[in-house]
């Protein structure tokens, strides 16, 4: 995508997180990969009032922290910065403070295979990283640890980090970790959930290879 439609597309994303109900106010905050460098959401702006050219840009291989723009980046671009630089694979990452995932940050529970959809984020299950003051260097380490052969974990006493290829991918993981997080709560009320076993995880991991699109176009 041209780096216009990508702002644009931030933009629109944050404001998504508000109306999905996973975030509330300016605490989340949205990265993508753009070629050599980072496109990030500013620090401390209504996302009602953000507009693309609002969007920070960062390097991704030089001058670590240097930024680009009228407004400077969320405060939580180290850990942002990090997983782009540890993780080619990652094209876009969300974080915010979804209520259910965060009253289990909170209490700093993992979140255990208790549905099957938890393979989507590849593993047996989602970890809760370690808790470090917002911003710092020591928080993003926790992250990038946590995100250890995943795709998504919860922040310690903070919130979630969804990452993904695209920005569309990312939303949906914030969106489904919430949803499995809201649900393994409620489970704990009435008496805990009975958990997969990790061949059970591991046999829908591997169904999930090829799914959606990718099975429409084989198919046609």
């Amino acid at each position: 995508m041209k780096e216009g439609d990508l702002r644009r597309e931030i933009v629109e994303a944050a404001r998504r997180m508000n109306a999905l109900g996973i975030n509330q106010g300016t605490s989340g905050n949205i990265s993508v990969r753009h070629g050599k460098k980072m496109l990030i959401t500013p620090s401390a702006t209504a996302y009602d009032a953000m507009r693309p050219e609002d969007i920070a840009a960062m390097p991704l291989a030089a001058d670590y922290g240097s930024w680009a723009g009228p407004l400077k980046p969320s405060t939580e671009w180290r850990f942002h910065l990090d997983i782009m630089q540890a993780r080619p694979d990652v094209g876009a990452v969300v974080h915010c403070h979804a209520m259910f995932a965060t009253i289990l940050a909170i209490a700093r529970k993992d979140i255990p295979a208790c549905h099957y959809m938890i393979a989507a984020f590849g593993g047996t299950n989602v970890r809760c990283g370690g808790y470090a003051t917002f911003g710092t260097k020591e928080l993003s380490l926790h992250a990038l640890a946590a995100l250890e052969g995943r795709s998504a974990c919860l922040l310690a006493n903070h919130g979630l980090i969804a990452t993904g290829a695209t920005l569309a991918k990312a939303m949906w993981a914030a969106v489904e970790l919430e949803t499995i997080a809201r649900q393994y709560y409620h489970s704990l009320l009435i008496g805990g959930p009975h958990l997969l076993s990790d061949a059970e995880i591991a046999e829908t991991a591997a169904k999930f290879t090829g799914y959606g699109a990718q099975d429409r176009k084989a198919a046609e």
